[in-house]
């Protein structure tokens, strides 16, 4: 067996280990990334990160389990606030991986809770109920106003850059990170390591039993799958999905607030996993690179054709609008699945267009030796029995033979 040969076995054979080096090379990537763009580049990449990690929770609760959300910008929102209580001021020493932690544990319980109680709802109804959720979320900083700072919302006070990753940025890319640089490579390990995680769950165990029931419940129950774990254990991973983004929403904003987190960022979410496919992670990361991108390409274009700064921020949901409708009218897979499938569709082509090829070869081959072969051999004897002692050709030449 060969290295090439051997390679290519644990590349197909090892989810884990091809997942690990797909999340070695987005780290590589991101590196490069971030150590070329400009600081405002970096914030920008830093949104995209945190929507693409909300995106990647909600495309595995309604991708792969079926179950339809509106209420993930309210989840996004308790982790936001968990951050911001633990981050009040720069004498907070609570260290920033635990501060993310505890925003993703928190948002967990909720998500647990709000899992449980939407388990025996289906379709619509579990949309209403998240819409519920979504709507009643902000208000509780409005109840609570000393705790959770009303309207104005809290502060969160980014604690100073650590040494050691200060020196790791200066030792990959020759420069000091500046913060919003850090920010944006702290809300990109979080992304990475997300989908690290979903993509394994979803092709484990936990994830075939997900598609089970979202193909066919009846079919999934007869199959032994508890329809109601199998629900609220999809709703809880995609609820920890949104405390992390929460969490790097609020750092990256530097504040959490209600109007931040209002019915707009639920829609937003489930526009991107819409736009990039449902059930895909790579979909989800292209719908929040849309999301992100789109508006100010659109405001950019739209100031260079002549208008002012309000019509040009105005044609930015217009354009939005189209590709959501181009996208579901011409791409229903979404921009990933829609690749995927083009591509799936070239290499079956491709596939069957080889063997009809290899056959006619052969075929030709084959008929040709045959015939020369039969040719060959059976005209000699067929010419050999027609000439025997018995036949008139064989008397003649013995004649001839024997005459004087």
């Amino acid at each position: 067996m060969t290295r090439l040969t051997l390679v290519r076995r644990l590349w197909s054979d090892s989810t884990l280990l091809r997942h690990l080096l797909v999340a070695v090379l987005g780290v590589v990537a991101i590196t490069a990334v971030l150590t070329a763009v400009s600081d405002f580049r970096s914030v920008q990449l830093a949104e995209m990160a945190y929507l693409g990690t909300a995106a990647g929770g909600l495309t595995v609760l309604t991708g792969l389990n079926g179950q339809i959300s509106l209420g993930h910008g309210a989840l996004m929102a308790f982790g936001a606030y968990t951050t911001a209580l633990l981050l009040p001021d720069l004498e907070a020493s609570t260290p920033l991986v635990l501060v993310v932690l505890a925003a993703v544990l928190v948002t967990l319980a909720v998500g647990s809770v709000v899992g449980v109680a939407a388990a025996r709802l289906h379709g619509p109804y579990l949309a209403g109920a998240t819409v519920a959720l979504a709507v009643a979320v902000p208000g509780i900083a409005l109840f609570y106003k000393q705790t959770l700072g009303g309207e104005q919302g809290i502060p969160v006070v980014l604690p100073p850059t650590p040494q050691w990753a200060l020196d790791a940025g200066y030792y990959l890319t020759g420069t000091d990170p500046s913060r919003s640089k850090f920010v944006a490579y702290v809300a990109w390990l979080t992304l990475i390591a997300t989908f690290f995680l979903l993509a394994n769950l979803s092709r484990s165990r936990v994830g075939r039993r997900w598609r089970a029931v979202r193909d066919d419940e009846v079919a999934a129950e007869l199959a032994g799958i508890n329809l109601g774990r199998a629900r609220v254990s999809a709703f809880m991973v995609s609820a920890a999905a949104a405390g992390a983004a929460g969490a790097m929403l609020a750092i990256s904003v530097r504040l959490a607030a209600p109007g931040s987190f209002t019915l707009t960022l639920s829609l937003t979410l489930l526009a991107a996993v819409v736009l990039g496919g449902l059930g895909s992670l790579t979909g989800a990361l292209l719908g929040a690179a849309l999301l992100t991108f789109l508006p100010q390409v659109v405001t950019d274009l739209g100031t260079d054709a002549g208008l002012d700064n309000i019509q040009a921020a105005e044609l930015a949901p217009l354009v939005y609008g189209l590709v959501m409708v181009l996208v579901v009218l011409l791409a229903p897979l979404g921009i990933a699945g829609t690749l995927r499938s083009l591509m799936l569709r070239h290499r079956h082509q491709d596939r069957h267009r080889g063997p009809t090829q290899t056959t006619g070869q052969t075929t030709v081959q084959t008929t040709g030796q045959t015939t020369g072969q039969t040719t060959g051999q059976t005209t000699p004897q067929t010419t050999d029995q027609a000439t025997g002692p018995d036949t008139p050709g064989a008397i003649s030449t013995t004649s001839k033979g024997t005459s004087p």
